[in-house]
């Protein structure tokens, strides 16, 4: 089976790898010529991660040769780029074609969920979603991981259990498409904050007490947008959520814990630039999508005014123990 996957990153290249390990024809696709360079002289992505790369994988940045004839395609960019890369996918995709959507966020611009740009820029009819707490070096590494996948698409589903699954990564399906992303999209604001309290000194049990407060929070979102609350208990929820809330390796994290301990404009930025932070714009993206539709989240309103206003980080903790 031919399996496209469009993207070049850490966490594209880990499900890549994962996908190379049942024979099938990988052929990824980068906007960056660099890198499709580097892979075709060395057959190696060690600006990305040193690791071997089976002959199943190649990469180009030629989109008509990576649809060409594919069977499944994974779509794993930033969000942010998911509108632009349907575009470039267009001429050369057919609607029957599943999609599998690795990428976690909200357009920003339309501040649409990423299946709904799809549908409508692709006319797509079997479209997935995968989400849940997974580093791509775990997936790299064979550590046992759990991946939520939100459907209504049989025909997606089962595809996507059936080239991605195996004896360490772990797929449960369930019908809400709009909870799987909501949840995977909010986690990266909620890291955020719990970066900022752990910049500030506080402890794992403030950090706790964050994580359950957003819960609640999530589940109000996925409700008053459409999707099944319960999804919060998904790998997609609170299994991403403790993940991203808690580790290093969590960019959103790093983020902001620069914004708790340095308050340094100029750090900020830097890392910003430097890394692809996603909770800073889905951040942006639900403050005002949830002002459109007025639906109040105190927490929401708070991180932002943090992190986009140059409110007090203190702000946060002391909104967490009056708030009601």
């Amino acid at each position: 089976m031919k399996i496209s996957v469009i993207g070049t990153g850490a966490y594209s290249l880990a499900i890549a790898l994962e996908l190379a390990k049942k024979k099938n024809k990988i052929m990824m696709w980068t906007e960056n010529p660099k890198i499709a360079e580097e892979f075709n002289q060395t057959h190696k992505l060690n600006s990305i991660f040193d690791i071997e790369i089976p002959k199943n994988i190649s990469v180009t940045t030629d989109m008509e040769k990576v649809l060409e004839d594919s069977e499944l395609i994974y779509i794993i960019t930033a969000s942010r780029y998911v509108d632009s890369v349907c575009d470039k996918m267009v001429p050369y995709y057919h609607k029957l074609v599943p999609i599998c959507i690795a990428s976690k966020g909200i357009e920003e611009s339309s501040e649409e969920l990423l299946s709904n740009i799809v549908e409508q820029k692709l006319r797509a009819k079997h479209i997935s979603v995968i989400s849940g707490p997974t580093f791509a070096i775990d997936i790299i590494h064979d550590e046992p991981v759990a991946l939520a996948i939100g459907s209504t698409s049989i025909k997606a589903r089962n595809l996507v259990i059936e080239t991605l699954a195996n004896d360490h990564l772990k797929l449960r399906p369930t019908k809400d498409i709009i909870g799987i992303q909501l949840c995977g999209s909010v986690k990266n604001v909620i890291a955020i904050a719990a970066g900022i309290l752990s910049g500030l000194g506080y402890s794992e049990s403030t950090r706790s007490f964050l994580i359950n407060e957003s819960l609640h929070d999530i589940k109000d979102i996925i409700y008053y947008l459409g999707g099944n609350p319960k999804t919060i208990l998904s790998f997609a929820g609170i299994g991403d959520l403790m993940l991203t809330c808690s580790s290093t390796k969590s960019r959103n994290f790093s983020f902001g814990y620069i914004i708790g301990n340095t308050k340094n404009a100029k750090e900020i930025k830097e890392y910003l630039t430097n890394n692809t932070v996603e909770g800073y714009y889905t951040l942006d993206t639900v403050y005002r999508m949830l002002k459109k539709k007025r639906i109040k989240i105190d927490l929401i309103n708070v991180i932002y005014d943090i992190v986009y206003n140059n409110d007090n980080p203190e702000k946060l903790a002391k909104f967490l123990v009056t708030k009601k």
